[in-house]
């Protein structure tokens, strides 16, 4: 006889049954996660601010050009109490934006003697004491001629496009000052060797020709622009204390000696628009040392 099947009632079927693990675990361990919170930035990033950009400081007489600039430097050259603020400022500012460079730091102790040379001549026009003599005078102006021999030669034979601006610009010397020269020689005054101050800068000056064009260049303006201004005063001065009046060849031009000087200085900031700011601080770091040669240049006059 087959075994009788139990069948749930239909009541039985709509009641809710237990529910039941086939295979119930030993343990049974709930545990609720939390999201952890994203971790928040140290205090010492908070407090952080991005640091402004840095703009290097414009040099006084940046914008016109490297010319104006040596001028600047000429100023506090010649009056270094006068010296603004703001000029003091940005010459520090250059200092360290070339230390950051790792450029040369300018040098001060070339600028100081420059300063003392100027200083002592000033000081002799205002007590009365600067008197010049013949011998002085034409040993000057042989140190003079071969200053200038040396900076026309390297302009005229120099292959270098940054001199070829500077050829045949009517401000040479050196053929004027062979005629006063000769006419001393026509008065029976004896014609020197140069002195170990004018062999000493034109050897300098040699080298410096070839090393650096900026360099040099500050040299080849100054010379020129100190003889035009400060050289007149003291070219009529002589000739009226010990010339009688006569005027040399040296501070005679066929035109304008302003106007070549600026056309002179027209070129040399256009051809410094394409230097770098560290070529620009050689220049102006060289037109200390001219001035310091030719201070001692000056000074024969009077020995």
């Amino acid at each position: 006889m087959p075994p009788v099947v139990a069948v749930p009632s239909a009541a039985a079927l709509r009641r809710p049954q237990p529910f039941r693990f086939l295979h119930p675990p030993r343990s049974l361990n709930l545990a609720i996660t939390r999201c952890a919170p994203s971790p928040s930035p140290p205090a010492e990033a908070q407090s952080v601010k991005p640091k402004p950009r840095r703009y290097p400081k414009q040099f006084p007489g940046e914008a016109v050009g490297v010319a104006e600039e040596m001028r600047f430097v000429a100023m506090r050259l010649r009056n270094p109490k006068r010296t603004t603020l703001k000029e003091k400022t940005v010459a520090e500012g250059a200092t360290e934006e070339a230390e950051s460079n790792g450029e040369e730091e300018p040098n001060h102790e070339a600028e100081e003697e420059g300063n003392h040379e100027m200083e002592e001549h000033d000081d002799e026009e205002v007590e009365g004491e600067w008197v010049p003599s013949m011998e002085g005078f034409v040993s000057y102006l042989v140190d003079s001629k071969l200053v200038f021999d040396t900076v026309e030669r390297i302009i005229a034979g120099s292959t270098d496009v940054a001199y070829v601006y500077f050829r045949k610009s009517g401000l040479e010397r050196s053929a004027s000052i062979e005629k006063d020269l000769e006419w001393f020689r026509e008065q029976g005054i004896e014609i020197p060797e140069p002195s170990t101050s004018g062999s000493t800068y034109a050897a300098y000056l040699s080298e410096l020709a070839g090393s650096s064009a900026p360099a040099f260049l500050s040299h080849y303006y100054n010379i020129y622009f100190s003889h035009t201004t400060g050289g007149m005063a003291i070219g009529n001065k002589i000739c009226n204390k010990i010339l009688e009046g006569r005027v040399l060849e040296f501070y005679k031009w066929d035109t304008d000696a302003e106007l070549l000087l600026k056309d002179t200085r027209e070129k040399l900031n256009e051809l410094s628009k394409h230097w770098s700011r560290k070529d620009r601080n050689l220049c102006l770091k060289e037109t200390a040392k001219c001035f310091q040669y030719m201070g001692r240049l000056v000074r024969l006059i009077i020995s």
